[in-house]
């Protein structure tokens, strides 16, 4: 064999193992992003643990950015796989079904007026129990997703990021509450608030109540003048409420998909 011939062969095998590597290395950049989301999920528990739900709020926050560019890499680098979806819902589980089970139930433990939590407590009061229904019904929201078919296009049932997004703006209004609105603490800090909210999520995430997608096919008014309605009606909103505008949005959420839905079968 010729030395130019042994070099092209080196140099194609070089560039073979190259290849492999770097599509070995892509495939697994999705699956990295959803481990970054689990971190987030985990570090949150530490925080509220340590007493401090506003980082374990702003955790999540970043948690949920990870959620959607992990989804998003794998369609664009055509790398998804049956892994990939359930360790997505493994950390989705984590970051917003145990998170803001504890977050509520943080909040539920301050204004009963209780110490160190402990098994005896929730014996003692059951009243407590409520917040522990919002993981549980985050595992069986994510189980169900997973195997309904009919969620490929849209949502039944509130998603698990919605609901996580109505447990942390308590910490997020009782620190950035803008001057010129009333102080909201006390209530978003109430038991009645927080047992209702452990409830209402709970039974909404499992509800079968179809949810609007906002998936648009195109940017044309027709066919989206209720997603545009919800868009805009949001950003005012959050200009005019700025934090306390988070649960006031996801109520105003499932107003537009009922008057969506009520639209579709007309």
């Amino acid at each position: 064999m010729r030395l130019s011939e042994w070099d092209d062969n080196c140099a194609r095998r070089i560039q073979c193992v190259s290849t492999f590597a770097a599509m070995n290395i892509v495939r697994h950049i999705p699956n990295t992003i959803t481990c970054l989301n689990l971190l987030c999920g985990c570090l949150a528990v530490v925080a509220i643990f340590d007493g401090d739900p506003l980082s374990a709020a702003i955790l999540v926050v970043v948690a949920a950015i990870f959620d959607f560019f992990d989804g998003f890499a794998a369609r664009l680098l055509k790398v998804s796989s049956p892994i990939g979806k359930e360790l997505d819902s493994l950390a989705d589980g984590v970051t917003f079904g145990v998170v803001p089970g504890l977050m509520l139930l943080h909040y539920l433990q301050a204004a009963m007026g209780m110490g160190t939590l402990s098994l005896e407590a929730f014996v003692q009061q059951p009243l407590l129990i409520p917040p522990l229904a919002v993981p549980i019904f985050s595992a069986l929201r994510l189980a169900k997703f997973n195997v309904d078919e009919r969620q490929a296009l849209g949502f039944h049932g509130l998603p698990t990021p919605a609901s996580a997004l109505w447990c942390i703006s308590i910490p997020l209004i009782q620190f950035y509450t803008p001057p010129y609105l009333p102080d909201m603490s006390n209530v978003v800090g109430s038991p009645a608030f927080l047992i209702a909210s452990s409830i209402g999520l709970s039974a909404l995430m499992v509800s079968d109540i179809p949810l609007m997608a906002m998936k648009f096919k195109d940017f044309g008014w027709k066919g989206n003048g209720l997603r545009y309605g919800f868009l805009i009606s949001a950003l005012l909103l959050l200009i005019i409420l700025q934090t306390v505008a988070l649960p006031v949005i996801l109520l105003l959420y499932v107003i537009f998909s009922i008057i969506h839905n009520q639209a579709k079968t007309a």
